[in-house]
């Protein structure tokens, strides 16, 4: 395995559940896990979106509207993280599997 290829086995392992960690398949075969990481953050990405939605209507008559307000910011925000990871995942997978990277002007 390749220098980069370590760190990038130890980001992915970050971004999916700690149980993953005892799994050595994982480490010997950075395609699967990148492959499987993409499929974990799609699901909390769509939970995340789902959550947003449903907030107001679930959590609203037990916060206040300020609260409320921080919760849905809070979902946004980290929303917004877990869209990015599974972008960098997607690329991590795409690079691990040997594709080429043509950088967009």
């Amino acid at each position: 395995m390749e220098g980069w290829q370590h760190r990038a086995v130890a980001w992915l392992l970050d971004v999916c559940p700690p149980d993953y960690r005892r799994y050595d398949a994982w480490v010997h075969h950075p395609v699967a896990l990148a492959w499987l990481a993409t499929r974990h953050l799609d699901g909390q990405v769509a939970a995340m979106r789902q959550a947003y939605r449903d907030a107001r209507v679930e959590l609203g008559e037990h916060l206040g509207p300020e609260a409320l307000g921080g919760v849905l910011l809070t979902l946004e925000r980290e929303g917004l993280r877990l869209v990015s990871a599974r972008r960098s995942a997607g690329q991590l997978l795409d690079a691990l599997e040997g594709k080429d990277y043509v950088p967009r002007l």
